[in-house]
């Protein structure tokens, strides 16, 4: 229990409240209040927003500078460049042509050509190539080889006779713009192989594969009668608008 005399003396647990005789003398003293709590936190953050707006204006400041032409354009410096060394083209022969090209075709193959080894798996050793080509072929006939006496015209000049050369096709000419590679399938060996020692022409052989296959489409596609139908009416307007009332146009076999 506490003694009579301790009644009015505050406890060590909590310090006296100020009185008003003590107020005066703490509003005169001179010492500032000390910094600290969340009010100091404002000037680093306000400091980190004068260096963003500083950055932001630097940026708009260097753009502006840039349209208007003032500073030259900044490039990126690992930008990709492409450098063109080709020779230039040789002329190498001249060739005059008389031929009427009175048909093309246009095909499509899909070649799936695949080289592997007996006994050997083909994650191993294996080439397999799925590739789709797209070429034309053109079928003309050569005036050229127009023999002498193939044109006869009759004693009054209504009618003339005329014997042409079987049409012929063209060579097959493969679009690389159209064709592509479809899939690949290539085994282990043949994939070290190409780290080692690249084959810049391994795609040669699915080209020529297209190129017969579409020769060999064409010649079954009916092409050259197109080109024999054409070329005759062709020829029948070109000599009626002549003076001629009767055309024969007749191919003869090579």
């Amino acid at each position: 229990m506490a003694r009579d005399g301790d009644i009015n003396e505050p406890t060590r647990e909590f310090p006296g409240y100020p009185t008003a005789d003590t107020l005066p003398a703490r509003s005169d003293d001179p010492t500032p209040p000390p910094t600290g709590g969340r009010g100091s936190a404002g000037g680093p953050v306000k400091g980190l927003l004068w260096v963003l707006g500083a950055a932001a204006l630097a940026v708009v400041v260097l753009l502006g500078a840039q349209t208007t032409g003032i500073f030259p354009d900044f490039r990126n410096p690992f930008a990709k460049e492409q450098t063109d060394r080709s020779q230039p083209p040789l002329l190498k022969s001249i060739q005059d042509l008389s031929r009427y090209v009175a048909a093309e075709g246009n095909f499509q193959v899909v070649v799936d050509l695949q080289n592997d080894r007996n006994n050997v798996p083909e994650w191993l050793l294996n080439q397999r190539t799925l590739f789709v080509g797209a070429g034309s072929v053109e079928a003309y006939v050569d005036f050229s080889t127009i023999a002498e006496g193939a044109v006869v015209e009759s004693a009054d000049g209504k009618s003339v006779e005329i014997k042409l050369p079987a049409p012929q096709l063209g060579k097959t000419n493969l679009d690389l713009e159209k064709s592509y590679v479809f899939a690949e399938e290539r085994g282990l060996l043949n994939r070290v192989g190409d780290l080692v020692k690249g084959d810049p022409n391994r795609q040669q052989q699915v080209y020529r594969l297209a190129e017969e296959r579409i020769t060999t489409a064409a010649r079954d596609s009916g092409l050259q009668q197109r080109a024999e139908e054409n070329t005759r009416k062709m020829l029948e307007g070109l000599l009626r608008s002549l003076g001629y009332e009767k055309v024969t146009i007749t191919y003869t076999t090579p």
